[in-house]
């Protein structure tokens, strides 16, 4: 018994993990004898975590299909984008002045990272690196309820188990280009409004993305980017 549960916590883990970091992204059929035999434990196991999966929300069973990563919301996606366009372009335009030369030049590094990842594409990995080379320009963040509120749109996109470039993977490389733009910025010494302008369309971008992709959910306004002279 005791050996039965640990397989299943294995799978369980295993199978979250990648749910999670978007290798197994939504959609995603999970075979079980194939899971299982990568694992070196059986079918039931397997089975086991797909059920307690599936009651979190993370698995569903479709007919013919089986058991897949379940799709996400696209409205909860769109309103979660946006708010963290708005609490992320404000917290990167007020990081700016205290993020040292090695910061930035950190943020290069990660940069050139992600552009190495284009030429054959991991959006997994392109998307770890993303979160990485963003946290160095809002970490900085002066204000603590910004940043905690930036955490938790991070930590809400996540749980929400999407990224726009597995859909969507021509703009991970307009991206790496806009990072090395708002990278620029700050080394001149912008404005903050034309920097959390420039970081909140970054972000809406990717959303514009997306909706491009799924189409824009009834009932929310769609997402456009900000104009250089508006609020």
């Amino acid at each position: 018994m005791t050996a039965t549960v640990s397989k299943s916590q294995l799978a369980y883990r295993t199978i979250k993990e990648r749910i999670s970091d978007g290798s197994y992204s939504p959609g995603y059929r999970l075979v079980l004898g194939r899971i299982a035999e990568e694992l070196g434990v059986s079918a039931v196991p397997v089975r086991e975590a797909i059920r307690l999966l599936e009651a979190e929300g993370l698995v569903q069973f479709e007919r013919n299909v089986g058991a897949q990563v379940a799709m996400l919301d696209p409205t909860e996606y769109q309103v979660t984008m946006q708010t963290l366009a708005l609490v992320e372009g404000f917290a990167t335009a007020v990081s700016a002045p205290h993020m040292t030369p090695d910061d930035v030049a950190r943020a290069r590094a990660i940069n050139d990272a992600m552009a190495l990842t284009l030429e054959h594409f991991d959006p997994a990995t392109f998307t770890r690196l993303n979160l990485d080379f963003h946290a160095v320009l809002f970490e900085s963040c002066p204000n603590p309820h910004v940043l905690d509120l930036v955490h938790r749109g991070w930590a809400r996109m996540r749980a929400l188990r999407e990224s726009t470039f597995s859909f969507v993977p021509g703009r991970a490389r307009e991206s790496v280009q806009e990072h090395a733009e708002l990278l620029d910025l700050i080394e001149s010494g912008a404005d903050a409004l034309e920097l959390e302008l420039a970081a909140r369309n970054h972000r809406l971008r990717t959303l514009d993305a997306f909706l491009a992709h799924y189409g824009a959910p009834d009932g929310v306004p769609t997402s456009s980017t900000t104009g250089e002279g508006e609020r």
